[in-house]
């Protein structure tokens, strides 16, 4: 039975994938001790394992997923008395691998599989079972012949006729016997062949069986790749419309910024062409001053020299009163033309820049109306909102007129400020209404031009938008402060330094 039972285990197991190669994050197998009914199998890593129990003959198949073998031998005899060999082989694809073990039995177990680390430790319940003891049970006719033998033993002395009798009986008792053993060896033979038939058509139903499981595994394993390779697709499709997309976005950005370099570039150009045009015509109204000068000094010169003929004509005509009178009268006369030549270029340089003054305050209170009328125009559309309380310093100043030298706008880590420096220290007024604080310089007027030219700050990461200083009516410097948006902001005076400061949008 030993026998069969080995060979039904050889005609069910058969390998079906050899082992190749194996990727390094496989659970490896590399030994498989018996130590009487137990079995220890070694891996690399602790298994993920499946088992279950096949009969006729009796084993235990353990499968192990995601392992392989290595130096494991295919067929491994035992024959102890409880286990009589055990088999493995590998199957599945190389990226899911199964590996299975076959422990065979003597007869029916009950088994426990523990995992001990990176070993699997298979013991045999109750000290592996009833041992199985053969029993020989004697023939008919053997039996008959030894108690004719025991009979004619147990009657010595017996007569010819009892001998003879006793021959042809223990003859016919042989021959009964002979002839019920060879019934008794043909019954046990169709016995032995109904059996093996049957261990046979079972043998081919658990190959059958395994063939089935085995291609189910394979259509598994199919699916899994298909849908992995579907899977694969699909995000090859996502990333490609995602790449898509981002170019799309890449695109409409780069437009946008060119569309706004573009609004930047003419805006500059138009901002250059009106300081150009502003220049040319500071420039042309000094050429005209200039002119008017040069005629005015022209004409002072021609009276100053027709009064000093005629005074000359005069001082011929008169009487020699005293030579020395005459000379120092003359001397007095020549002073007194230079003077008044120096007044009146004094006069003519003061009336030409108070000329030049009074057109710079026209155009100056000619931008700030336009201010005004965009500051009423916004705060019209933004509601009704109530304006900020005025705010005053500068404290007790002198009185003479002061001079704004400079405006500018810094960024500074937290906030933005917008400061003007004054020659003297200066009282000063701030009022806020909406997007727009107004900081009007008493007593102060603006000498530089370029100091009303406007600074653009919309740009900068700032609540500032735009800066610009006008020369208002009488001696007022107004500093006109647009805003993205309504922050707090707070004041300062140092001196001559006046400090705006406005915190950082977010902030």
């Amino acid at each position: 039975m030993k026998g069969f039972a080995v060979a039904l285990l050889g005609l069910w197991l058969v390998p079906w994938v050899a082992l190749a190669q194996q990727p390094a994050d496989l659970n490896t197998i590399t030994a498989i001790s018996v130590n009487g009914g137990t079995v220890e199998i070694t891996g690399s890593k602790k298994a993920d394992f499946n088992s279950f129990t096949m009969t006729d003959p009796p084993r235990l198949v353990i499968d192990v997923s995601g392992a392989v073998f290595q130096g494991v031998a295919e067929e491994q005899p035992v024959g102890n008395g409880t286990i009589t060999g055990i088999r493995t082989a590998t199957y599945g694809t190389e990226s899911a691998s199964i590996a299975r073990i076959l422990i065979g039995y003597e007869r029916e177990v009950e088994t426990d599989i523990q995992a001990s680390g990176t070993k699997l430790v298979v013991k045999v319940l109750g000290g592996g079972g009833a041992p199985v003891v053969a029993q020989v049970t004697p023939s008919a006719g053997q039996g008959t012949a030894q108690q004719g033998t025991a009979a004619a033993n147990t009657q010595p002395g017996s007569n010819a006729q009892d001998a003879a009798r006793a021959a042809a009986s223990d003859r016919e008792s042989q021959e009964k016997a002979a002839k019920a053993a060879a019934d008794a060896a043909r019954a046990e033979r169709e016995a032995q062949e109904k059996a093996a038939a049957e261990a046979a058509a079972r043998a081919k139903a658990d190959v059958d069986a395994e063939k089935k499981r085995q291609e189910e595994a394979q259509a598994a394993a199919k699916r899994q790749d298909e849908e992995r390779r579907a899977s694969e697709q699909a995000a090859a499709e996502e990333r490609k419309r995602q790449e898509a997309e981002a170019q799309a976005a890449a695109k409409r950005q780069r437009e946008q910024d060119a569309k706004a370099a573009a609004d930047q570039k003419r805006q500059r150009e138009e901002e250059a062409r009106a300081a150009a045009q502003a220049a040319a015509e500071e420039k042309r109204a000094q050429a005209k001053a200039a002119a008017e000068e040069r005629r005015a000094q022209a004409q002072a010169a021609a009276d100053a020299r027709m009064a000093a003929a005629k005074t000359a004509e005069e001082k011929k005509r008169a009487a020699a009163d005293a030579a020395a009178e005459r000379k120092r009268q003359q001397e007095e006369d020549r002073r007194a033309a230079a003077q008044a030549r120096r007044e009146e270029q004094q006069s003519a340089r003061e009336a030409a820049a108070e000329e030049k003054r009074e057109r710079a305050a026209e155009a100056r209170e000619r931008r700030q109306q336009a201010v005004a009328a965009r500051e009423s125009r916004t705060s019209a559309s933004q509601g009704s909102a109530a304006a900020e309380p005025r705010e005053h310093g500068g404290g007790a100043v002198s009185s003479r007129r002061k001079t704004m030298t400079q405006i500018g706008f810094q960024q500074r880590p937290d906030s933005s400020r917008v400061f003007v420096r004054t020659n003297d220290p200066v009282r000063y007024t701030v009022s806020g209404s909406g997007n727009q604080v107004v900081l009007e310089l008493e007593n102060t007027r603006v000498v530089e031009s370029n100091n009303t030219l406007p600074l653009d700050t919309h740009f900068f990461p700032s609540a500032v938008s735009r800066v610009e200083a006008f020369a208002g009516a009488g001696q007022t410097v107004r500093v006109v402060i647009q805003l993205k948006q309504g922050v707090r902001y707070e004041t300062r005076q140092d001196g001559g330094l006046i400090t705006l400061d406005f915190p950082r949008p977010g902030r």
